[in-house]
């Protein structure tokens, strides 16, 4: 029986994606980000289909001791890094690469006495101003992390970008500029060029590349489809109608009555909503497809359905399919109807939804 609710996941659209990156970058290393449960589409499976890349990146080090634990023995870099004594104890047991971008973290280190046994990335603050060692502070950190004996040498160095996905704003050349000159005189490998970089910063690609979002067949930029970028989508969510109901003129639908039948209607009533993953604040309009046919969404989503006008699928029927986001209906355009971004949208699908490989 054909779940409620249900995602398929392509995973021959991964190895497309990552052959599309390669022809972009032959010569750099690819650091696949399969961070937050693969960006919604589930850890093991997204590694298990990107065996071939040259490391992976996590978040934090929950995610790196689960590949390990699943026998993954690439590289594996953690983003955020560790806090405490306990999360580096877990760095060395488990041979994961830490990012360095705080002074904690040189003072936890510099306490170590084991020689040559934590691989690191040390992170510059090019301009994000989240994590990473502000550049007048730089030299003085990587002084500090040489001179720790726990820590392997090269020193890797990284930064990352906070505009990447505007092609027209001048700061990921400042970024990528500022980067290269305080590197410049450092051995060890580089790596700046996240997806948005890849397709659209060329002199942000070093030594390593992080494809996040865009193995996952989704484009950064908000003007553009991955689809129109070349790239196939991994994820589709799908559900199917569950009533069909005839409303007069003036008939509200839904909580708060936010939509009123301006003339009589057919309504479709689908077996998703924000309890499943699909944004609540959908707005009245949004497609869906319907037997393959965009509907607009009416009414306000609620936990477990949303609604929709059927007046261009009269024969429509209980049990008939329906398409949230996939074939013929971008996610990016899905977001750009709910004001947010496709990431959230991959990454907010709950665990009541039943995924289907294909």
């Amino acid at each position: 029986m054909t779940p409620a609710a249900y995602a398929v996941i392509n995973l021959d659209a991964v190895q497309h994606n990552l052959n599309k990156v390669r022809e972009i970058a032959p010569n750099a290393k690819v650091m696949a980000v399969i961070k937050a449960n693969g960006y919604g589409h589930g850890l093991l499976r997204i590694a298990e289909a990107l065996q071939t890349v040259d490391a992976f990146a996590v978040a934090r080090v929950d995610e790196g001791i689960r590949l390990r634990k699943a026998g993954f023995q690439h590289r594996i870099a953690v983003l955020e890094g560790f806090t405490c004594s306990e999360e580096l104890d877990d760095f060395l047991l488990y041979r994961l690469d830490a990012t360095v971008h705080c002074d904690l973290q040189l003072e936890l280190l510099a306490k170590r006495t084991e020689q040559d046994q934590l691989s690191v990335w040390l992170k510059l603050d090019s301009g994000m101003n989240r994590l990473g060692f502000k550049k007048n502070d730089f030299a003085a950190a990587y002084q500090r992390l040489s001179q720790c004996p726990i820590v392997k040498n090269p020193i890797k160095l990284i930064t990352h970008f906070a505009n990447a996905d505007d092609k027209n704003d001048p700061k990921t050349l400042q970024q990528i500029d500022c980067f290269n000159a305080l590197v410049a005189d450092y051995p060890g490998e580089r790596s700046m060029a996240n997806s948005a970089g890849i397709l659209g910063w060329p002199t942000s690609i070093t030594d390593w590349i992080r494809p996040g979002v865009i193995l996952y067949g989704i484009s950064p930029f908000a003007d553009i489809t991955g689809e129109e970028l070349g790239l196939m989508p991994v994820m589709e969510l799908h559900s199917r109608l569950i009533a069909v109901k005839h409303l007069d003129k003036g008939d509200s639908v839904g909580y708060s009555g936010s939509w009123t039948c301006e003339q009589p209607t057919t309504l479709g009533v689908v077996a998703i909503g924000y309890g499943d993953g699909y944004p609540r604040y959908a707005k009245i309009g949004t497609p869906v497809l319907v037997n393959g046919q965009r509907v607009p969404l009416i009414g306000r989503v609620s936990m477990d359905m949303l609604t929709v006008d059927l007046a261009s699928q009269p024969d429509a029927k209980p049990g008939d399919p329906v398409t949230l986001w996939g074939q013929g209906l971008a996610i990016e355009e899905i977001a750009r109807c709910t004001d947010t971004i496709p990431y959230t949208l991959v990454c907010g699908i709950t665990p009541r939804v039943q995924i289907i490989e294909d």
